[in-house]
């Protein structure tokens, strides 16, 4: 049986609560697939390779998690790589109506798609990469939210 799960975001930069969830994942499916979406709408700060080559890097240590990144529907990519499963992660109470849509959405696309969520070590459910980023942005320490080879690729974007 195929046991895959297809693990989507955007990824801007990959932080410990997103590898937290990964490595919860890799325990429960036989492949997990970061799938790090090109999303443009978001404007984001490293480009769609920094953000592959900065999980990829991340994940190292974890055999069964592959990275890819994409600019599809995720149904489509789920499709593509043969997956059952989108994992999403839910930090708040305040991500799960904005998650419950996506989820149903992606359902009417293909019923076929089961989605299950998934919820990080509440030392992590205050970190997001938009939190990230603007602690950066003022020259904060983002040491204790991401992983090493993030922090210095941030120290570029901001000018330290």
């Amino acid at each position: 049986m195929n046991n895959k799960a297809v693990y989507p975001g955007t990824f801007d930069p990959i932080t410990l609560g997103h590898m937290d969830l990964i490595a919860r994942a890799a325990h429960l499916f036989d492949e997990v697939l970061v799938a790090i979406a090109a999303n443009t709408n978001k404007k984001p700060m490293f480009s769609l390779d920094e953000r592959v080559v900065l999980a990829r890097q991340a994940l190292s240590a974890y055999p069964n998690v592959k990275v890819e990144g994409f600019a599809t529907l995720l149904t489509q990519f789920v499709k593509k790589h043969q997956a059952k499963v989108i994992l999403r992660g839910l930090r708040a109470v305040s991500d799960f109506d904005y998650e419950f849509q996506l989820a149903g959405m992606n359902r009417q696309l293909d019923p076929t798609i089961e989605t299950i969520f998934l919820m990080p070590g509440e030392h992590y459910a205050s970190i997001s990469s938009s939190f990230v980023r603007e602690i950066a942005s003022l020259k904060g320490d983002v040491t204790r939210f991401v992983p090493p080879m993030v922090v210095d690729a941030l120290k570029p974007k901001f000018g330290s």
